[in-house]
Parts: structure tokens; sequence; C-alpha cells
């Protein structure tokens, strides 16, 4: 979920009119003071390169900023490998709200897509476009909590989704 929904979502609508801005700016300064310390999640890359193996066109769908997808890409070393990305500047609203993945979708001028996400904000703007959704347990967010957000899959890792990749729509 990015910013844009984060503090009404956590705080409520009254505080969003009123300090909305002021914690989305504090929360940009000392993310960015502390965003050295984010890891690639372990097999992250390797899941990119066996996507594009397949024949699948991939594009990480961030709701980050701009910076933050500009470190990211440098993490996982993903410029030439990824087709395209989003940021939260591409859209007006990001997820849970559709605008995301229909901009990813948009940039690779696909009319179907399997979103590959980890949240059930994830899972519920894949809903919203009536896409396939499959979902990875390193966001935080327990088996059963993605399934009713309407994952059509939940693997416990990266590693068990490649590892079962032929058990999802990915293989083709």
């Amino acid at each position: 979920m990015g910013g844009d929904q984060l503090v009404g979502a956590l705080a409520g609508e009254d505080v969003e009119r009123e300090k909305g801005d002021e914690i989305r700016s504090a929360e940009t300064a000392l993310y960015l003071a502390m965003i050295h310390e984010v890891r690639p999640l372990p097999d992250a890359r390797r899941l990119i390169e066996v996507l594009k193996e397949h024949g699948h066109a991939v594009v990480l769908a961030s709701s980050a900023k701009g910076q933050e997808i500009d470190h990211y890409l440098d993490l996982l070393d993903a410029r030439e490998l990824a087709d395209d990305w989003t940021s939260s500047a591409d859209v007006e609203h990001t997820k849970p709200e559709p605008d995301l993945v229909q901009v990813a979708m948009e940039k690779v001028s696909a009319r179907d897509a399997v979103m590959v996400g980890d949240s059930t904000w994830d899972v519920e703007a894949a809903k919203r476009v009536g896409i396939e959704k499959i979902a990875v347990r390193t966001g935080g967010f327990g088996h059963d909590e993605l399934v009713e957000a309407g994952a059509a899959r939940v693997f416990e890792s990266i590693e068990d989704l490649l590892q079962r990749l032929n058990e999802t729509p990915l293989t083709g």
C-alpha cells in the first residue's frame, strides 16, 4: 500500500486530512536514511530470470517513489532484465487500487497477466483488474489472509514458487 493510502488506512481520514502530507514527508526522510539496509529477497532476481526464460514480459509494479525504485533496481541488477517498472509517480492511486497493475500491463501492451505479489493489497489490485493472482508469503501476511483477499495460489517463499512453478500459469 502506497503512502497515498497508508496514513488514512492506519490513522483515519481526520489524520489524513490534517497531517497526511507531513507524515508522508517524515516517512520519506526516515526511510531514505535507512534504505541502504534494504536487501533483496532470496531468489528474487532468479524468479525474474526464470519468467523471462519462459517468455513472459516482466513489469515490476511498485508503488514506491522513483528514488526508491532506482535503488531496488540496482539491488536486483534488474534494469536490463525487467521489461519495465512502475512507481507511485505513474498513478493517482496506489495499491489496493488497480492503477499500478493497469499501468504495468499497458507498459508491455498486455491484455492478460499474472500478478505475483506478497501483500493483500497486491492481490486486491490484481483482483480489481480481473487477472490471476499468485501470492508469496514474504510480505508478512498469512496464508489465509492472502487467500481471503483472492490469491489463487500461495507459496511460502520465492524458492517454493520456483520449485512449483509448473503448478501455476507461469510455465506457459
